[in-house]
């Protein structure tokens, strides 16, 4: 099989996810673009936390072109991203009980904010205690998951639990078990993950719907706009000024 087959059948497998998640996550994906635009209106804060390579789609939606101004990235040295050595470390945190209280305890967040804890597996200690807190301290939680892997696998948490049973609203990215997308006979395991792009076009979609719900509301939406275009520097800086209480991103 050529290679610009094996391409074509990935982006295949990940236009199937994506429209899979428009259709069946619609009524999910409105509730939390709601719940942000709600948060926003009371003058909560937005936090994003993924470990891992679901990292990737938290710092997607912070000072994002495009994006919500609010939207602040939670951090948890160690499990963001490869930016430890060795990079196995990260996945050994994330199985860490306590770690995610020590972590909240920590960190700005307070009552009346919004956090998205996206894990694709919703299976390991640290999101699902990450969540259990959050909703403890008043906070309302938005879990980005493969809901697949609750029935299939076993939870890595004390409780027995996984992300989705702690969430205000839940958004299952359906990929599956493996998240690999492709299997080849000459090529012993699965391959082309397609985790990130889905994921990162729902979190994108629930940023949309956010500001969509605010501009309905006769609220200006505190977007971001590029650096790279006349003028956003100077826009960028108004928002800024004007939202500097709930942004830590640059303090």
């Amino acid at each position: 099989m050529s290679d610009g087959k094996l391409a074509d059948q990935f982006f295949d497998a990940a236009i199937d996810l994506l429209r899979r998640v428009r259709d069946e996550e619609a009524e999910s994906i409105t509730a939390a673009g709601t719940l942000l635009a709600d948060t926003v209106t009371e003058g909560g804060r937005l936090f994003a936390f993924g470990a891992g390579h679901s990292s990737l789609a938290a710092q997607d939606v912070v000072y994002r072109a495009g994006g919500l101004a609010l939207m602040n990235l939670l951090t948890v040295p160690g499990v963001v991203g490869v930016d430890v050595l060795p990079a196995t470390l990260g996945s050994a945190l994330e199985r860490v009980d306590g770690l995610a209280s020590v972590v909240l305890d920590c960190s700005p967040l307070r009552a009346g904010d919004a956090l998205v804890i996206i894990s694709l597996s919703g299976r390991n200690a640290l999101p699902v205690e990450m969540a259990m807190k959050a909703r403890d301290l008043g906070v309302k939680v938005i879990g980005v998951t493969s809901v697949a892997y609750a029935a299939e696998t076993r939870s890595r948490h004390s409780s027995g639990t996984y992300l989705r049973d702690h969430c205000d609203v839940v958004l299952d990215s359906k990929i599956a078990i493996g998240d690999a997308t492709l299997t080849l006979d000459t090529v012993p395991a699965p391959f082309a993950p397609a985790s990130t792009v889905v994921t990162s076009a729902i979190l994108q979609s629930v940023m949309a719907t956010a500001a969509g719900a605010l501009a309905s509301r006769g609220i200006e939406p505190p977007l971001l706009r590029s650096g790279n275009v006349d003028g956003g520097h100077e826009w960028n800086a108004r928002v800024m000024k004007e939202y500097g209480d709930r942004i830590f991103y640059q303090q």
